[in-house]
């Protein structure tokens, strides 16, 4: 699920009156000057006079920068560089503009050029700030670490390191940045929003209801603030309930247009992927976590091949996309027998599993005992599991492989109850689940319902399959009835004459089993009617025997 993308830079650009006091000049087109930026609409008004004025011929220095200030935060980025472009052209251009410029390409996702425009600036609080943010982007730790000691402890840069801490997934690092900076400014408000963003995304979501309500208590129509509030509803309600929550901004017109690329994304999410084919695909470049919910959308439909596609190429930074892409390998490599993508997958669960961020988390268990799971490791899959198995009673899912690690540790009693709680109509047709409760029921002395398992199926290859294993584990167990009623089946599916030595091995020891009074005597009628269903030349001897005990016992066969 979405959110708000947090915010990169503060102070992004000076105002071309900043400047001008620097240089002992102050020029204001307004006498509103002060007031200019508070709201949406004056900014429209603003650039709309600017531009009116040059085009009438009547435009005032620094003109051009004043469009291009106020279209950048406007978000018009492409018409903001336009504008600051055009100026570093001008004769006696002031270094300090290639320092908006640089922020600019920034917000437009041209990172080389904003580099190489950031170092032509001035050096400045904020050209250490973009360059320490273009550092994170180039994934560079020395020049990180560099921009990152030149930081300052004022508030513009302190909320510039939180936003770096919240990007590399340490958000209780950017937690204690944000409270305390509103410690000493009660007034900005917006800090309560990213406070509970990082609790959102520490799946605190609780907390992050009650940190958000601070802010929507003051602005209740806040489209940042109402489409967190409903993440956090989805999370701990229903998609229903979030849904409702988004009611306000879809009739709201401005604030829809405003984030209606970020609400048809959501309600996608909210409505278990609703739509998905149709609204996510245009999306998948727009809104990074489009591309994860379209994967997880194709994995849910069982179209592995084309999750794998999505998401090959997309190299993961986030524990989400390491999980997310360590799932496709694993279905992948499960679906075409691949090892390579197996080892792929179990990496990436371990890498996630082991960081000191996530392991700890529920999310990063799960991949520790994912990544023993494909080990075949089950004593170390159940730490795991156990750990929180609590939060997932009802879940399917869990319970499948939660019973599966029971089962191979030969806990089959256990087991047999986990896989009985499974609802899911999809799960429970799925041969690995009938493989697995069919070996539960033959340890657990419960030959009869796995042969109901079998009859249940309709003739294909994994009730062959099926049959084979009711077959030889019956054998083993010494619940030598139904392990000859499997091998009789089998042996007129293939007249293989392993199936023969394995029905004829079942039907001696049933009638052994009879000897010793530990099966019912009229069981026999029954294992000389299997036997004589093969044609091999064994059967007559071995039947002569059996009519031989049951004429001296007076038993009717």
């Amino acid at each position: 699920e979405i959110v708000p993308l947090h915010s990169s830079l503060c102070n992004n650009s000076e105002t071309p009156s900043q400047r001008k006091k620097k240089k002992g000049k102050n020029i204001i087109f307004f006498k509103t000057e002060s007031l200019l930026f508070k709201v949406f609409n004056d900014f429209l008004k603003y650039i709309f006079n600017l531009k009116f004025k040059r085009h009438v011929g009547e435009q005032e220095e620094d003109t051009n920068l004043w469009i291009g200030y106020c279209a950048f935060h406007l978000g018009d980025y492409k018409r903001a560089l336009e504008e600051y472009e055009n100026a570093t052209k001008e004769e006696n251009c002031n270094s300090e503009v290639w320092v908006n410029l640089a922020c600019t390409y920034f917000f437009l996702g041209m990172y080389k050029q904003a580099e190489e425009a950031g170092f032509k600036a001035s050096k400045s609080r904020l050209q250490n700030r973009l360059l320490f943010h273009l550092a994170h982007k180039f994934n560079d730790e020395k020049k990180l670490m560099s921009f990152h000691q030149n930081l300052q402890d004022v508030t513009e840069d302190q909320l510039s390191l939180a936003s770096i801490h919240y990007m590399r997934s340490h958000y209780q690092e950017a937690i204690d940045i944000y409270k305390r900076i509103l410690l000493d400014n009660r007034e900005y408000l917006a800090l309560n929003v990213y406070v509970a963003l990082c609790y959102y995304k520490l799946d605190y979501y609780d907390v992050s209801q009650e940190v958000l309500a601070v802010y929507l208590q003051q602005i209740p129509d806040s489209t940042i603030a109402l489409n967190l509030k409903a993440c956090n509803h989805f999370r701990l309600y229903s998609g229903k309930a979030a849904e409702a929550e988004l009611k306000s901004l879809m009739d709201n017109a401005s604030s829809f247009e405003f984030a209606k690329e970020l609400i048809r994304h959501n309600l996608v999410v909210f409505r278990g992927g609703e739509g998905a084919l149709r609204v996510l695909p245009p999306l998948v470049d727009v809104i990074p976590e489009a591309r994860l919910n379209l994967v997880i959308y194709y994995l849910r439909q069982d179209d592995v091949q084309e999750a794998y596609n999505l998401i090959k190429d997309l190299e993961p930074t986030t524990p989400q996309e390491y999980i997310l892409k360590g799932v496709v390998n694993a279905a992948l490599g499960q679906e075409m027998g691949s090892r390579d993508h197996m080892k792929i997958a179990q990496q990436f669960f371990h890498l996630v599993g082991g960081s000191a961020s996530e392991c700890d988390t529920i999310p990063g268990r799960q991949c520790m005992a994912s990544c023993f799971f494909l080990l075949k490791q089950f004593d170390d899959v159940l730490i795991y599991l156990n750990s929180f198995k609590s939060y997932f009673y009802n879940d399917d899912i869990f319970n499948f492989n939660y019973a599966q690690a029971k089962a191979a540790t030969g806990n089959t009693s256990e087991a047999e109850e986990v896989f009985r709680l499974i609802q899911s109509e999809k799960i429970k047709n799925d041969y690995i689940y009938l493989s697995w409760l069919a070996r539960c029921y033959i340890m657990n002395k419960k030959p009869r319902l796995a042969w109901e398992l079998y009859l249940k199926m309709e003739t294909s290859g994994e009730s062959f399959s099926l049959l084979q294993l009711i077959a030889n584990d019956c054998y083993k167990m010494g619940q030598f009835y139904y392990s000859a009623k499997a091998f009789d089946v089998l042996e007129r599916l293939d007249p293989n004459p392993k199936y023969w030595k394995g029905k004829k091995g079942a039907c001696v020891g049933i009638f052994q089993m009879i000897l010793a009074g530990r099966e019912p005597k009229e069981t026999l009628r029954e294992v000389v009617h299997l036997l004589r269903s093969t044609g091999n030349t064994q059967v007559e001897y071995i039947i002569r025997i059996m009519k031989k005990w049951a004429k001296e016992n007076r038993v009717p066969i």
